[in-house]
């Protein structure tokens, strides 16, 4: 009963999707981040079922590519683009930690983060039209679960960069080694999935989650000394857009 109510916890955070208002409790808190890929694997099957009606019904490039890249933002309702557009503000601000720090509870926007979203969805859109081979788009689908597995193994491994906001309460009642056990196992079966889909694709794509797991660590530990909310948000956006910008390049070379 815990292991449900920690699925329907996860999923009322992270994703738009209707499932009961549950009160939280300390046992449940335990385990939501070990359901939080599960909100991916939602976003990969409607995305999977978009390329197979829009082959069916023979429908353009276009249209494939912006509801292909609004099917995302409209399951997790924009939640972890806000976070992508917090931390471009703060990183691009150029200012000491803790000013960083401070921007990123702020609420506002600023220009950097509009500037950068919008280069963002324009590179995104423009791949995911370049994703033509059916292979190639399940391996993207795949890449919903990669990116927030990936994302839940950041959360209780890395340092906090702050005592406080949900990504602190997330890490600090997580039941730490069940969670790594759980998140370590879905990203090896992950894994196994994307390269039994396609061997090159899902090697581009796995290679790629990774280096940019390893640079979001990196940036964040130098600039802020830990990951906060809003970075994970960052983290999500950027490694679903360097999976689509790869799988794209593996269509347009054919090796998929």
């Amino acid at each position: 009963m815990t292991a449900l109510r920690s699925l329907i916890i996860s999923f009322s955070i992270y994703s738009k999707i209707p499932v009961p208002q549950l009160e939280w409790d300390a046992r449940d808190m335990k385990y939501v981040l070990c359901f939080f890929p599960w909100v991916g694997a939602v976003i990969g099957a409607l995305t999977v079922l978009w390329e197979m009606l829009c082959r069916s019904l023979g429908l353009g490039t276009v249209l494939f590519a912006a509801i292909g890249t609004a099917i995302p933002i409209l399951v997790s309702g924009g939640f972890h683009v806000d976070g992508f557009m917090d931390t471009m503000d703060a990183f691009h601000s150029y200012q000491s930690r803790e000013k960083k720090l401070e921007i990123l509870k702020d609420s506002h926007i600023g220009a950097f983060s509009v500037i950068q979203l919008v280069v963002y969805y324009l590179i995104y859109v423009g791949a995911y039209s370049e994703i033509n081979r059916y292979k190639a788009l399940a391996v993207v689908g795949a890449g919903f679960f990669l990116s927030r597995t990936l994302s839940g193994i950041g959360v209780v491994t890395f340092p906090n960069a702050k005592k406080e906001g949900l990504l602190f309460l997330f890490s600090s009642k997580a039941h730490e080694k069940a969670v790594k056990v759980s998140l370590y196992i879905q990203l090896v079966l992950c894994v196994a999935a994307v390269l039994w889909l396609s061997l090159w694709t899902g090697l581009a794509v796995t290679l790629g989650a990774l280096l940019t797991f390893f640079y979001f660590r990196r940036r964040c530990l130098r600039e802020l000394g830990g990951i906060t909310g809003d970075t994970c948000g960052y983290f999500v956006t950027v490694c679903e857009g360097v999976i689509v910008a790869t799988a794209a390049v593996c269509c347009i070379a054919g090796i998929v």
